[in-house]
């Protein structure tokens, strides 16, 4: 079975960690630090503005007179969403994390915003479906599987 975005949110969970606009970027740091992510949401009036990674913290802390208590998340945050299908497979949402070279993908559905995939969850998944795909293979090509087939196919053994 080929894995969608919809499957892995189901195992994985949907849940988004937001921060509203108004926060500062220690702020945001805290809660990414607290729910172990490497993203955070930015919502206004909420709604999705926006999102803030680990790398836009790793590029804002160069910058001079950088203040993570006093610096809002609003002016560092990336407005461009950029997002994938619920319905994409696993293998389609791999190629966006590398064509884009991003790290974390929105997914939606109907026009709405139902989760964060980050590209480790798109990993573990091809992993999990590669990993599937090769047992059932070497079940097909199994000593075992080749004498049950001869029995069911022609009714004999030779």
């Amino acid at each position: 079975m080929r894995r969608t975005a919809r499957d892995i949110l189901k195992e994985k969970g949907g849940h988004m960690v937001t921060v509203s606009t108004e926060a500062t970027v220690y702020q945001a740091v805290k809660i990414m630090t607290q729910n172990r992510v490497g993203s955070v949401v930015i919502v206004d009036e909420g709604k999705i503005a926006g999102i803030w990674t680990e790398r836009d913290l790793m590029y804002r802390v160069l910058a001079e007179n950088f203040d993570s208590k006093t610096e809002l998340i609003s002016n560092s945050m990336t407005r461009q969403l950029i997002s994938a299908n619920i319905d994409e497979q696993a293998i389609q949402l791999y190629d966006k994390f590398l064509g884009r070279r991003i790290r974390h993908l929105l997914i939606e559905e109907h026009g709405e915003y139902v989760g964060i995939l980050s590209v480790g969850d798109v990993m573990r998944a091809n992993l999990q479906q590669s990993t599937e795909e090769y047992r059932e293979l070497n079940e097909m090509v199994s000593l075992e599987y080749y004498e049950n087939w001869k029995v069911t196919h022609d009714g004999a053994l030779r």
